[in-house]
């Protein structure tokens, strides 16, 4: 059977987003979304796990004695885990002390083991990595949109710190949106991260009613009748 990777594409970024629809990895999600370099590391971090998880899954489904198959799909995720920990331990180990335990959390994430089993343990490998890259960047996006609006109205700024993430060359990248800014604390705490949360899945189910409404009434409306006599020759 043919894989959709349209329908893929359409499910990873809307239709079933991990973050909007299936509500899964909600901890990571709410903790560290503070501010777009918090955020878009996790993000980027669980996406790598996402790919790598679906790779190894779908490489060896036929091997994967059935009774056992979760606990190795726990030792895949783990093992992909530590790599990217001591990845960013070494390379941005600023970030990686600021991220803390969400980094080693990413095994328990649901996203991850949810995608192993519903789809790379019963798809091609081409098409569970594309799987894994599309959740995950659904995820990551999510992820990224919440942690600049609480960044925005927490410290009035955007891409801030971001030299964390891509070296010194980054450091330039934070734009001032509001100067002399004092704060609004409630954006950046845990509260803060539900009520955006829940006002970003408002929003997508707000849209997805009016298209639904729209097409519902394109496909209600009559088909026009031409009434015009027919020219004799």
């Amino acid at each position: 059977m043919a894989t959709n990777y349209r329908q893929l594409t359409i499910n990873g970024l809307w239709k079933n987003n991990p973050a909007l629809v299936q509500l899964l990895g909600l901890c990571p999600l709410l903790a560290v979304t503070a501010s777009v370099v918090n955020a878009l590391s996790l993000g980027i971090a669980s996406m790598l796990v996402l790919i790598g998880s679906n790779f190894a899954v779908s490489l060896f489904r036929n091997f994967i004695p059935a009774a056992v198959r979760l606990p190795i799909y726990v030792m895949i995720i783990a093992a992909l885990v530590t790599s990217i920990e001591l990845a960013m331990q070494a390379l941005t180990y600023e970030l990686y002390l600021i991220l803390g335990i969400f980094i080693p959390l990413i095994v328990t994430n649901c996203i991850i083991m949810g995608r192993a089993e519903a789809f790379a343990a019963k798809n091609t490998l081409a098409a569970s990595v594309y799987d894994g890259f599309i959740m995950g960047l659904g995820f990551t996006i999510v992820l990224v949109l919440l942690g600049a609006i609480r960044e925005i109205l927490g410290a009035g700024t955007l891409f801030a710190d971001m030299h964390l993430l891509f070296g010194p060359a980054a450091q330039s990248w934070k734009i001032v949106i509001i100067s002399d800014y004092v704060g609004f604390l409630f954006a950046i705490l845990p509260p803060g991260a539900f009520v955006g949360l829940g006002l970003l899945i408002a929003s997508k189910n707000w849209l997805d009613q009016s298209i639904d409404r729209r097409n519902s009434a394109k496909n209600n409306q009559p088909e026009k009748i031409d009434l015009q006599p027919l020219k004799s020759e």
